[in-house]
């Protein structure tokens, strides 16, 4: 497997602990709407909601610990997130200034502040690397009889804390530089204020391709650079008490995407149906509508951005300078809202109440603004240089078979049938997988995938990471397919 594969991977499980942020999202939301004041000193009810989703956003590390050692594993099995669980133990303890001033003999005031900040998500992410590689390698050894109770799958935890043991001493030496250089990254962005936010808006579009974002995502909005903007957000007046948060700045590097999700993307989806050829405009107004929808109600943006993303890159590169300029805005004006998941309306009136957020509804107005500039750039664009986005394609391009197209009205074990003969057969299949919206297959050969096929299936885009590796993407059925295809392999 390349390594830009093995980095999708990556990028793959760690949806599963960022899914649970909604949770704390919603429980948080609810109880600053019953008292947006007091944080939960007026309201048993609201300390009650708003405690629970602070226990979901205070344990992050370990969450990505655990999901990830589970999303990484061959099987998906619980003894997977054990050793992460295992892992992520062993080496936080290991490294707390307490134990580190113990094994080092030096005054705890000496230690390096980079150990007091050993439980987080960077960490989390290693251990669960880690911790699922051990699995996917050891859990079906099986040992002498006298010691057959321990063999496959209950061998892993004890050999992940054995190995946590070389990992936290490699650590004691390296951690301090690794986390002074995240430090010195995230502060020099930081310290560009609006136009920090901006930079990093920018490259957080850039990096969807290759699934990198949620890298560097982890700096920006969790506490490994020391911003930790979600969890301070979501925190509200727990985090203004504490003084890790600042009403205005806190939730900057989250408030300029609602105008995008909400709306800049959706006027982008208008453009690209407009600008579709008369035969086509009622396939690519299905296409545009759901995913259009989705992107403004939940901020699940992937269909609509993989719609262009290929076909049209200058559009891409258009979408990511907005998404700059939006984020640049936002916290220029210090009109500030926060999400748990993503942008979309859902997170916007949950977090509505929230004390950090300030002027929140002024990304309203300014999301209308984009859905103008992005419906007028887009549709300039398109018909300028002759794009070929959705609707556009030529005529004489391959046309899906009779066949390929009734299947795209059958069930997810249909769907399912035909994208394992679209990718070349169970034979040439070595690891299915998915995200949200992304069948994540690993092939023998890539060059054996009919993209046309596949899209006449419905696929809004087939990404080939070399000759190994190649993403489908499919919409918000992507698990069900994913799953059944495992089944018929």
């Amino acid at each position: 497997m390349g390594i830009l594969a093995y980095l999708q991977r990556i990028g793959r499980s760690l949806m599963v602990p960022v899914a649970v942020l909604p949770a704390a999202a919603i429980l948080l939301g609810v109880g600053y709407w019953v008292d947006p004041e007091g944080w939960g000193t007026n309201s048993i009810i609201a300390a009650f909601l708003i405690k629970s989703g602070a226990a979901i956003i205070d344990n992050m590390p370990i969450l990505f610990a655990i999901g990830v050692s589970y999303g990484m594993s061959k099987d998906k099995d619980g003894a997977a997130a054990l050793s992460g669980l295992v892992g992520f133990l062993v080496i936080t303890t290991l490294l707390s200034p307490q134990s580190v001033s113990l094994l080092t003999s030096t005054a705890i005031e000496h230690v390096s502040p980079a150990f007091a900040k050993i439980n987080n998500q960077f960490v989390g992410i290693l251990v669960g690397v880690i911790s699922a590689e051990l699995y996917n390698r050891f859990s079906g050894v099986e040992l002498h009889k006298a010691l057959a109770f321990f063999s496959g799958k209950r061998l892993v935890p004890i050999i992940v804390s054995i190995v946590m043991l070389y990992v936290s001493f490699a650590l004691l030496y390296i951690w301090p530089f690794i986390f002074n250089g995240l430090v010195v990254f995230g502060e020099n962005i930081k310290d560009l204020g609006s136009i920090g936010a901006g930079i990093y808006g920018f490259f957080n579009r850039i990096l969807i391709p290759v699934g990198l974002h949620h890298a560097l995502n982890s700096v920006f909005w969790f506490d490994v650079a020391g911003i930790n903007d979600i969890p301070n957000f979501l925190g509200g007046q727990k985090s203004i008490n504490a003084g890790s948060a600042v009403i205005g700045i806190t939730g900057r590097y989250q408030a300029g995407f609602f105008p995008i999700m909400m709306f800049g993307l959706p006027g982008a989806a208008l453009a690209m149906y407009h600008t579709a050829k008369k035969g086509n405009k009622d396939k690519t107004a299905s296409i545009m509508l759901a995913a259009s929808f989705a992107a403004f109600f939940t901020g699940i943006t992937e269909p609509l951005e993989f719609s262009f993303m290929f076909v049209a890159p200058q559009l891409y590169v258009i979408h990511a300078l907005l998404t700059s300029v939006s984020l640049y805005i936002a916290a220029t004006m210090q009109w500030i809202s926060g999400f748990g998941f993503s942008a979309g309306l859902v997170d916007m009136l949950l977090q509505s109440r929230n004390p950090l957020a300030v002027q929140w509804y002024m990304l309203i107005v300014q999301g209308l603004a984009f859905f103008v500039i992005y419906y007028v750039v887009f549709r300039f664009v398109i018909v300028k240089f002759n794009l070929k986005t959705p609707g556009r394609e030529d005529d004489d391009s391959e046309q899906p078979t009779e066949e390929s197209t009734h299947t795209t009205k059958e069930d997810i074990n249909s769907l399912a049938q035909q994208y394992l003969a679209v990718v070349g057969g169970k034979e040439n299949l070595t690891n299915i997988d998915a995200c949200i919206t992304r069948l994540r297959l690993n092939v023998k050969n890539s060059d054996l995938i009919n993209e046309a096929n596949a899209k006449a299936l419905g696929a809004m885009a087939v990404i080939k990471l070399g000759k190994g590796g190649v993403q489908i993407v499919v919409g918000q059925q992507a698990e069900k397919i994913a799953d059944q295809m495992k089944k018929l392999v």
